[in-house]
């Protein structure tokens, strides 16, 4: 493209019918002018009544027949159109669509692009092949210009473009659905870009270029990923300019105006791709990661913004069209005037080109009704009717033209160049004008725009609604000093509510007559409870609740259970669990050479983020419950769909509950991050509302708002972390650890490994080889085991246990398998170490086995324990226990008031049965009802030693077996003082007086 044909003003003044003279490139600025107050004024008398944009066309023509084909002429108005009517091809579109693309696409609906994306390319890859090739064959055979090929074909792909400008007009006016919205917008877009690749083929082609079959592949490839790649980048550049920016929607707003132009010049100019695909990309992006980016009044200012452009480019590029379109057909300087023929053609065109719309979707109608929300007949039916041409074919043919009338080729010379304009102009006009005119009539006739019976009744309950704030409206006013108003004469004015009739009833209550309406009813509720979860999560945004990419998770999550309602219950969470749980490449991560630290960096904002999620989930569900039940009142089916919520949220309150127990750093710093933004935005708000009511001045408040607003930038950029404890913190408060004397901690914790374990991780399982122990710091685990006596409750172990101690005393291999059921911080201490310090120092052999007999009253007897805190059974067997070492042959007599733990050996039953009792067990007087009694212990009172056995007799009268215990706990220290100062005993029953002592 020369330096000519890239000036805006030099491609303005291209006319045959004005001279330099004449034509002053400021006459340019009142079709502006003309073409906004023509198009205010039809969209303030027409209303909707009409398509705006078909409006618009229709003036355009109504100008430029004025201008061209009559001697009125219109002055300087129509030397301003003569300079827009001759505006470089290239520059129309570089001028306008890229603004027109991004509008469009950013204000799609990302998930359902996604559901639709596979519909979106078969209509816009395979279709706009097929309609190349079905209107180019037609043209070829029907029309009488003898054309060649190559010609046919690339009028067949310039006329393939269904343009998105006009499509989205349409379809926003018209209120079609939602879903169909997105699949036409999304096809018309990526078919405007596909069909601009396909014409430059085809156009090279005319003008002498030959293509192999991989050359042809190699282009269309090329232009069509390539153009993803480009926007792509423009994407992911732009999203980490805007982290850098804070609360300032005018950057925000310029920086997406600059991104939409610079990525279709890039494209289009620098990297030879489509910029149409290239601009729908970087939206679509936008849209997909970087719409919470945008919270509050910044989001609502960008949505206004691309509105305003969205409205001036549409209102002029249709008024253009109209201009071109009677430039094209009625001052071409061909026989168009005096003949009629050509004409026929142009409604011949028409035609082919619908019949070609309806062969596409006919062959690829299996696979619409297959992939995304499907397609029913009727739908395809409107997806064939609105196949609208505009703008962009418009400027294709307007290129082929501009080409035409520089070339000395035989198969392009300005007479197929003024037919190209002029069959385009035709469609253009036929098919905005007849499709779009009638689309709402086919909608209609269709039934497609009718409301479902449940959303009518539902509007009938609103507007009984309505009446009742009306009147408290009317009661608040009371009686002041302008006394009562009229009633009677208010309600000439309301006539909104004016023809409520009859009783107010319940929408559930009118339609619960049947299966098929039941379902349908709850259904609808369930959206309703659903876009009120939607509607949380927004204002927790803007009021710094959740991060930018929790919220896009969440609104995520809703936009995905939304499809599933019909057959399902409400299921956002399930969608949202994935991103709570950890992913298996942590484990990966953990049993790799990778850091611990970075690793246990990645678990810890991992928890963080599940905190986000979980406090975000459960405040927008309890928001939404209280909304559907305050408008809704007693309703069965809304108390379903409220009972599905509460339900819903019982996991993530157990996994709020877990973090607590295991990480409460973790939620102390997301309350802490929370409670930090909601002041200073508090604080905003304040100062705002003191400008407002002239207690400040504007200079006063920017002073202090500044200040306020470094604040938050600083929260954002650096919000407060995490802070783990120390190891040594974390060892010192193990209730073993904090026994020991320190000559003999030291020693351990030397030896001590610190480990992160994420949930359902075994950290050792029955049966196997006995290597460590493992001490529990925070977190929970679970105990699981083949025994059969083993299995009546589930136990669990948190804060403070030592696991696999006993398995290393007896040295055995372990008994049962121990899960983490939580994230778990733990530390591993080898077997070698603690056999080294027993056989080190003796003296703590004792404390080791009592230590062991703590977890072992758990497991051998849970129905007592399983409810006391680990830190009082600690207590009892150090102050309340007696232990003694039992050789071959001694008989052990069980008093009352005493339990027998069997730690080590085995004992047998001085009675008939004489039933073999081994480690670990239980021995209970037998005179003693037991509601639990384990299959190792039978009821006996004498018992003889086997082999030799270590017992720990604890008292009992300070529990009750089979019942709950006290809940209180002790702390480590006086357990180690009860080590220190309290002589162990050796007698079965425990001497009173040394008990009272």
């Amino acid at each position: 493209m020369n330096t000519e044909e890239c000036s805006c003003s030099r491609a303005l003044l291209e006319s045959s019918s004005l001279s330099s003279s004449s034509a002053d490139p400021v006459d340019a600025v009142i079709f502006v002018g003309v073409s906004l107050t023509l198009g205010a004024a039809s969209k303030h008398l027409c209303g909707t009544r009409v398509p705006h944009t078909i409006v618009l066309l229709l003036l355009g023509v109504a100008l430029g027949c004025l201008e061209y084909n009559t001697k009125i002429g219109l002055g300087k108005v129509g030397v301003g159109i003569r300079l827009w009517a001759n505006i470089n091809p290239d520059l129309l579109l570089y001028v306008f669509l890229p603004a027109l693309i991004f509008e469009g696409s950013f204000a799609m609906d990302y998930h359902q692009i996604k559901r639709c994306m596979v519909q979106m390319l078969l209509l816009a890859g395979p279709g706009v092949l097929i309609s190349t090739f079905c209107i180019g064959t037609a043209v070829k055979f029907t029309f009488p210009y003898n054309w060649d090929w190559k010609t046919s074909l690339l009028l067949g792909g310039l006329l393939s473009a269904t343009d998105p400008v006009a499509v989205v007009a349409l379809l926003k006016e018209l209120g079609a659905s939602k879903k169909l919205s997105t699949l036409i917008e999304g096809e018309s877009m990526m078919n405007d870009g596909i069909s601009i690749v396909v014409y430059q083929l085809f156009y090279q082609m005319v003008l002498g270029r030959s293509f192999s079959i991989g050359d042809l592949i190699k282009f269309l490839i090329q232009n069509s990923l390539g153009a993803v790649a480009v926007g792509l980048a423009f994407g992911v550049a732009s999203l980490l300019w805007l982290r850098f920016i804070f609360n300032d929607k005018m950057i925000g707003i310029a920086l997406t105006l600059a991104v939409s132009y610079c990525a279709y010049f890039t494209a289009q100019d620098g990297a030879g791709v489509s910029g149409i695909l290239t601009v729908m990309t970087v939206a679509m992006f936008y849209t997909a990661v970087a719409r919470t980016a945008f919270k509050g009044d910044n989001d609502q200012s960008l949505l206004h913004f691309w509105e305003t452009v969205s409205y001036i480019a549409n209102t002029l590029i249709f008024v253009l069209c109209g201009v071109i379109v009677a430039k094209g057909a009625f001052h071409s300087g061909i026989h168009f005037e005096n003949s009629g023929t050509s004409w026929g053609y142009v409604l011949l065109l028409y035609f082919l080109v619908q019949v070609a719309r309806m062969i596409v979707v006919g062959i690829l109608y299996p696979f619409l009704q297959y992939f995304g929300y499907g397609l029913d007949w009727k739908e395809a039916l409107i997806v064939i009717w609105s196949g609208l041409r505009g703008a962009v074919a418009l400027s294709l043919s307007l290129s082929v033209k501009r080409a035409s009338d520089k070339s000395y080729s035989f198969h392009l010379n300005q007479e197929m160049g003024a037919l190209f304009v002029f069959f385009t102009s035709g469609i253009v006009f036929l098919t905005i004008v007849v499709n779009g005119s009638t689309t709402q009539f086919i909608l209609h006739s269709l039934s497609m725009d009718k409301l479902s019976a449940t959303k009518m009744c539902i509007l009938e309950y609103t507007r009984y609604e309505m009446l009742d704030k009306a009147m408290e409206a009317l009661g608040d006013f009371g009686d002041d000093e302008l006394g009562t108003p009229d009633w009677s004469t208010m309600k000439k004015y309301i006539t909104c509510l004016s023809s409520l009739e009859g009783r107010k009833l319940r929408p559930h209550n009118e339609l619960e007559t049947s299966n098929y309406q039941t379902k349908t009813t709850l259904s609808d509720m369930r959206v309703r409870l659903l876009n009120g979860v939607r509607a949380a999560y927004w204002g927790m945004i803007d009021n710094g609740r959740i991060t930018q990419a929790t919220s896009t998770l969440l609104i995520q999550s809703i936009d995905e259970a939304v499809d599933l309602i019909i057959d399902e219950p409400l299921c956002d969470w399930n969608i949202l669990k994935a991103h709570v749980h950890f992913p298996r490449y942590y484990r990966f991560l953990q049993m790799t050479f990778f850091p611990s630290k970075l690793v246990t960096h990645f678990m810890v904002e991992r928890l963080v983020s599940a905190c986000y999620i979980c406090t975000a989930f459960l405040r927008a569900h309890r928001i939404a419950r209280t909304q559907l039940h305050e408008f809704f009142g007693e309703s069965e089916i809304a108390s379903l769909v409220i009972t599905e919520s509460d339900v819903e949220g019982e996991e993530a309150k157990k996994i709020l509950e877990d973090i607590h127990l295991t990480f409460p750093e973790v939620l102390d710093v997301v309350k802490t991050r929370q409670t930090t933004y909601s002041v200073l935005s508090s604080l905003r708000k304040y100062l705002q509302n003191l400008e407002k009511s002239g207690l400040l001045e504007k200079k006063e408040t920017l002073q202090i708002d500044d200040d306020v607003q470094d604040d938050l930038k600083k929260l954002l950029k650096k919000p407060p972390s995490v802070k783990m404890p120390k190891l040594s913190e974390m060892q010192s408060v193990h209730p073993l650890l904090a026994s020991l004397p320190s000559v003999i901690r030291e020693s351990i914790e030397s030896s001590t490994e610190k480990i992160m374990k994420m949930s359902k991780v075994t950290l050792y399982r029955e049966g196997s080889k006995t290597n460590g122990i493992w001490l529990i710091s925070s977190g929970i685990v679970k105990f699981s085991s083949k025994r059969r006596h083993m299995h009546s409750l589930p136990l669990t172990f948190s804060h403070g246990s030592t696991l696999g101690l006993y398995e290393v005393l007896i040295g055995k291999p372990y008994i049962c398998d121990i899960i983490t059921d939580s994230v778990v911080h733990c530390f591993f201490i080898d077997s070698g170490k603690i056999l080294s310090v027993l056989r080190s120092y003796s003296a703590v052999e004792e404390f080791f086995w009592k230590e062991s007999a703590t977890i072992m009253a758990k497991l051998v007897l849970p129905q007592t324990f399983e409810k006391m805190a680990l830190q009082e059974i600690r207590v009892l067997m150090a102050e309340r226990s007696l232990m003694k070492t039992y050789t071959k042959g001694d008989i052990i007599v069980i008093h009352q008031g005493v339990i027998g733990f069997i730690l080590e050996g085995s004992v047998k039953t001085q009675d008939a049965r004489e039933v073999l009792v081994t480690s670990p067990a239980a021995l209970l007087p037998s005179q003693e009802y037991l509601g639990f009694r384990s299959l190792e212990t039978p009821g006996a009172d004498n018992y003889q030693v086997e082999t030799r056995a270590r017992m720990d007799c604890p008292e009992r009268k300070n529990f009750t077996l089979g019942a709950q215990a006290p809940d209180h706990t002790s702390s480590s220290a006086p357990l180690a003082e009860a080590h220190a100062l309290k002589p162990f005993s050796f007698a079965l029953v425990p001497d009173t007086q040394d008990a009272q002592k």
